[in-house]
């Protein structure tokens, strides 16, 4: 029989930034989706997250849901393996080389622009 080990609420990724549209900090676990908080300082929004993933965790428990593991523990070696389709690749081949660029370089550059764009909390 394997020992189920429980999930501590500090193992998850913590960001916080100012909104100045909500004129406050908000502090979020992008691990556990819509699990924020906010505060007037920093640490006030990051101390009322600490007690939101707990909530957020004692809930889903409850419900019998599964609990995402904390991507903290986890190495990433900062490798991706897509497979494009010939045209996209050949599009994106011409297009590095008129930059001057790999296609490494020119993949990683339109990634990061369009994923600053959708997430601009998480960039």
């Amino acid at each position: 029989m394997r020992k189920k080990h429980a999930v501590q609420g500090s193992a998850f990724v913590r960001k916080v930034f100012f909104s100045p549209e909500d004129k406050c900090w908000v502090a979020v676990a992008p691990e556990l989706m819509g699990c924020a908080a906010h505060g007037d300082t920093d640490a006030e929004a990051l101390k009322e997250l600490d007690v939101a993933i707990q909530l957020h965790l004692d809930v889903r428990r409850s419900a019998g849901l599964s609990i995402p593991k904390p991507a903290a523990g986890q190495e990433n070696d900062g490798r991706v393996l897509l497979r494009l389709p010939r045209t996209l690749q050949k599009s994106l081949r011409e297009a590095a080389q008129v930059e001057g660029i790999s296609v490494n370089q020119y993949a990683l550059y339109l990634i990061s622009m369009a994923h600053g764009q959708r997430h601009p909390v998480l960039a």
